[in-house]
Parts: structure tokens; C-alpha cells; sequence
């Protein structure tokens, strides 16, 4: 995956990344959680987590993307500490979990609260200077390696942080226009799509295959499971144009004036929460329609049930996402800033 560009897909051109649309993304991240949500999980997260070089200073962020194999992670809460080093450069101490991927990553970033400074930065430090605590021990997106990261008392050295909410990015570019928080909203939404697509597929082989206990007849025959399945495939269509069509809108914005408005943003995270909860609920009734067949550990169909739980628990796809949109579609005065 490194080696064909994926986690390197919202890095600029000029710093050796993709470029690609947005609709690429969902596209790319759908497709590989249909195979495996954890494979379509890494992307999501760490090629996000590649935007920060659209925010360096370009000497900087071409650094990150020397080798093209490399892959940036981290975590954006701001759960770090820095405070302004002698000779530029800022000293980061912080203790951060759920950083997807972060055993494989060339460069590790974290969420950092500087002094004063009203919005958290990003700082990125090389992974050597970064302890990896074996913490994920998890129901589901096991193979995500999603464990604690700590930085302690590390020398970030001058250009090598910046605030995607405070800071103008440094590439120019229409996609440079979109948040990174939704731009991960709708990652992760396609996560989910991909996950319940795939458990679908598996719930469409098994019920050609078995003969449930008592029966005569394969599952598929069943009325009320052809019934699910058709009301299944609705559902995940009908989230997926939804979504796309969210994304499609906001590209057109962006591409014709280089903005995307609080409008196309709130757009952007309905469509990517309904996304999310639509396809971690489809994952759900597939398995129970799979009966007891599907309970074992190794079954793949279980395995998709337990990665669309633990996907559809990400804060961006939470409830909360909801009462921010919600707020912004009756006009209620918002802060905006997480949008």
C-alpha cells in the first residue's frame, strides 16, 4: 500500500504526495475495507494524517516524503504539552492514544497544546524519538496496531509543526480548501461503507452455501432473508450517493472559488456520520441473519461485525457530530472550528 501511494494521497505534489481528490479517498478506502476494514482503516487515518505537509514549510514537508514508502501517523487530539526551545523549535511531552498504523510509520505526529498559543498544533517527530506503548488490545480493526504513542521532552525542530486550524496552508490547491477533520470524517465514513459492502459479500456466499439446522432448503430461499438482503443492499447504496454526493458538491466549491463552505462542511459530516451508523447497522443485522454460523473466531463475517463496531465508535462519526450539524441546520449559533 505504501509503495503504490496511498498513505501518501493528500500530501501535495510538491512534497512528493498524490494530490488527490476527495472522492479518490472515499473511493480508495472503500475499496481496500471491502477486502479488510483494517487495510481501509490505516489509509484513512494515516493519509490524513500526510495532509500536515500541506502546512510545512515545503523544504520541511518534502523531508517526510523523501523516501516515497514512507508513512506519517499520529493523532490530532491535542493531548501533548510544548513549550518554545532555545533556538527555535518547540519541546513536546504528551502521551497519545489510538495512533492507527504508528508501528510502521517513518514520522509520528501528536496533537500539542504551545504556551499560549490559542489553537493546538501538529508537531511530527521521526519514529525513533517516539516510545510505542502496546496498549491495543481491542473487539475489532485489530490488525490497525492502533496503540499509545509518547514523546518525551522531544526537540521539534522549526518547521516541523503547524495548526491546521489557525495556520494557511502552504500548498496551494483546491484540495487544500477541504478540513482535515472532514476530510477524515469522510475517510472513515468509507471505511465503514467498505467494511458492511464486505460483510454483505460474505453473508451473500454463506447463504447460497448452508442449510440452516432443521431446514431443507438453503438460507437463501428463506423469504425474510431475501427480504434484509434487498433492504441491506438499499441501505448502503442510498449512504454511499449520500456521501458522494456531499463530497462531489464540495469539490466543485472548491475547485471553482478555493473555499468550502460551512454549508458544504456541514454537508460533508451529516453524510459521513449517516454513512458510518447506516453501514456499522447493516453489518449488524447481516450477522444475525447469519445465525450461528458466524460467531466463531476466524469467520470473516464476525470479523467485519467487530471492525464496523469499533469504526462507528470514531469521535468524528459519534453522536455528538449530530448536535454540532443538527445546531447549524436550525440556524443556532455554533463554533465552528471543529467542523
Amino acid at each position: 500500500m505504501a509503495q503504490a501511494g496511498l498513505f501518501r494521497m493528500l500530501a501535495p505534489a510538491s512534497a512528493g504526495g498524490l494530490e488527490a481528490t476527495p472522492a479518490e479517498l472515499v473511493e480508495s478506502v472503500e475499496a481496500l475495507a471491502r477486502g479488510d476494514g483494517a487495510a481501509g482503516w490505516l489509509v484513512a487515518v494515516c493519509a490524513t494524517a500526510g495532509l500536515l505537509t500541506a502546512y510545512l514549510p515545503p523544504d520541511r514537508a518534502g523531508e517526510l516524503f523523501a523516501d516515497p514508502a514512507a508513512i506519517v501517523g499520529g493523532v490530532f487530539a491535542p493531548r501533548g504539552r510544548g513549550v518554545a526551545a532555545v533556538g527555535g523549535g518547540i519541546e513536546v511531552t504528551g502521551r497519545w492514544p489510538f495512533a492507527s498504523g504508528c508501528e510502521h510509520c517513518a514520522w509520528l505526529l501528536g496533537g500539542v497544546i504551545v504556551g499560549d498559543e490559542p489553537a493546538p498544533r501538529l508537531a511530527v517527530a521521526p519514529r525513533d524519538q517516539v516510545t510505542i506503548h502496546d496498549t491495543w488490545h481491542v473487539a475489532g480493526l485489530r490488525a490497525t496496531g492502533s496503540h499509545d504513542i509518547e514523546m518525551d521532552h522531544v526537540l521539534i525542530a522549526p518547521g516541523r509543526s503547524a495548526s491546521v486550524f489557525a495556520d494557511a496552508p502552504t500548498a496551494g490547491g483546491p484540495l487544500y480548501a477541504f478540513p482535515l477533520f472532514g476530510l477524515l470524517a469522510i475517510a472513515i465514513a468509507a471505511c465503514g461503507l467498505g467494511i458492511a459492502r464486505g460483510a454483505l459479500d460474505s453473508l451473500v456466499a454463506l447463504a447460497g452455501a448452508k442449510t440452516p439446522t432443521g431446514g431443507t432448503r438453503p438460507l437463501a430461499a428463506r423469504a425474510t432473508v431475501q427480504a434484509d438482503v434487498a433492504l441491506a443492499e438499499g441501505a448502503l447504496r442510498a449512504a454511499r450517493a449520500g456521501l458522494h454526493a456531499a463530497v462531489d458538491e464540495a469539490w466543485e466549491a472548491a475547485q471553482a472559488d478555493g473555499s468550502v463552505s460551512i454549508a458544504h462542511r456541514t454537508a460533508l459530516r451529516v453524510t459521513a456520520t449517516h454513512a458510518a451508523r447506516t453501514a456499522a447497522d447493516v453489518t449488524a443485522q447481516l450477522l444475525r441473519l447469519a445465525g450461528g454460523s458466524a460467531i466463531y473466531d476466524g469467520v470473516t463475517l464476525q470479523r467485519r461485525w467487530r471492525d464496523s463496531v469499533v469504526a462507528g465508535q470514531h469521535m468524528l462519526v459519534a453522536p455528538p457530530t449530530l448536535e454540532l450539524t443538527g445546531r447549524l441546520l436550525l440556524g443556532v449559533e455554533t463554533d465552528t472550528a471543529q467542523l
